[in-house]
C-alpha cells in the first residue's frame, strides 16, 4: 500500500498573530507542522507500522515548510515532497489543482489529510483534490480501519458517530480524538536527514499558471474589534424586548 499524507506548514497555536498594512507579519514567528495534519501523519505511520506500507508527505508553500517535512520524516515517513515554487501558490482551488498533478505522478491507495488547517480553517483543499482524482472521500474520521481493500471510517457528525465504508482507492481526513502524534524520536530525527525530499515546480508537474489560477481574492485581513462590557436591560418584558430591538436596529444594525 502507498500512502499520501497532506501537510501544511502553520502558525503556533500559541502565537500572538500581528498585522501591518492588512498583512500577517511572520517575523520572529515560530512554525508548526498543522495540528490536524500530525493526526494524518500519525495514521499514516500506524497503518505502515500495522503492514506493509509506503508512507509520502506533501506540502504546498515555502521553502520554511520543509522544516514541517522533514518533522515528518523524523516520526516515520518514507519521503517528501514539497512545492514551494511560488509559481504554485494561490487559493484552495489552486493548492488542489497542485496536489492532484503531483497525486497523479504515482499510484497512492490511500490519501489522509488533516480535517482542515488552523490558520485559514476552510477544510476545502482535501476534499477538492478527491473531486480533482475523481475518487471517494470519508472526512472528520475519529477512527479508520482498512482491511486489504475495504475502508471503515468512523466520523465525527455533530455530536454523533457515521460509518462509512468504501473502498480503495479513498481520501479521508483526520479529526481531533483520531489518535495521538508521537514525537520524533533521537533516532527518527537522525534518519529524517537521510531520507529523499524532492522540490518540485510549476514545470515539473506539467501545468501553467492559467490551469492553477486563483478563484478566490482576500479582500482585507483585520483582528476582532476588542470585547466591550454587556448591557442589561432594565424595565420589564416588553420594555426590555422593545429596547433590545432598536439597539439591533440602530446601533448593532443587524435588523432593518
Amino acid at each position: 500500500m502507498k500512502i499520501l499524507v497532506l501537510v501544511k506548514q502553520t502558525f503556533d497555536t500559541e502565537e500572538k498573530i500581528r498585522l501591518q498594512d492588512g498583512q500577517v507579519q511572520e517575523d520572529g514567528v515560530r512554525f508548526v507542522i498543522n495540528p490536524y495534519d500530525e493526526y494524518a501523519i500519525e495514521e499514516a505511520i500506524r497503518i505502515k507500522e500495522a503492514g506493509d506500507a509506503e508512507v509520502v508527505v506533501v506540502s504546498v508553500g515555502p521553502s520554511r515548510s520543509e522544516e514541517a517535512l522533514r518533522t515528518a520524516l523524523a516520526m516515520g515517513a518514507d519521503e517528501a515532497i514539497l512545492a514551494d515554487d511560488s509559481e504554485l501558490f494561490g487559493d484552495e482551488y489552486s493548492a488542489a489543482k497542485v496536489l492532484a498533478a503531483i497525486a497523479r505522478k504515482d499510484q497512492y491507495d490511500l490519501i489522509i489529510a488533516g480535517n482542515q488547517a488552523v490558520d485559514d480553517g476552510s477544510g476545502q483543499v482535501a476534499v477538492r483534490l478527491a473531486e480533482e482524482l475523481g475518487i471517494p472521500h470519508i472526512s472528520t474520521l475519529t477512527k479508520l480501519e482498512v482491511n486489504g481493500n475495504e475502508v471503515i471510517g468512523h466520523r465525527d457528525a455533530e455530536g454523533d458517530e457515521e460509518i462509512v465504508k468504501a473502498t480503495l482507492p479513498v481520501l479521508v481526513t483526520a479529526q481531533q480524538g483520531l489518535n495521538d502524534p508521537r514525537y520524533p524520536s533521537l533516532i527518527g530525527i537522525r534518519k529524517a536527514g537521510k531520507k529523499p525530499l524532492t522540490h518540485v515546480t510549476l514545470a515539473d508537474l506539467g501545468l501553467t499558471a492559467e490551469e492553477i489560477a486563483r478563484k478566490s481574492e482576500v479582500v482585507e485581513t483585520f483582528l476582532p474589534q476588542p470585547k466591550t462590557a454587556g448591557k442589561i436591560l432594565s424595565g420589564d418584558l416588553s420594555q426590555q424586548v422593545s429596547e433590545l430591538v432598536t439597539a439591533l436596529h440602530s446601533v448593532e444594525k443587524v435588523i432593518g
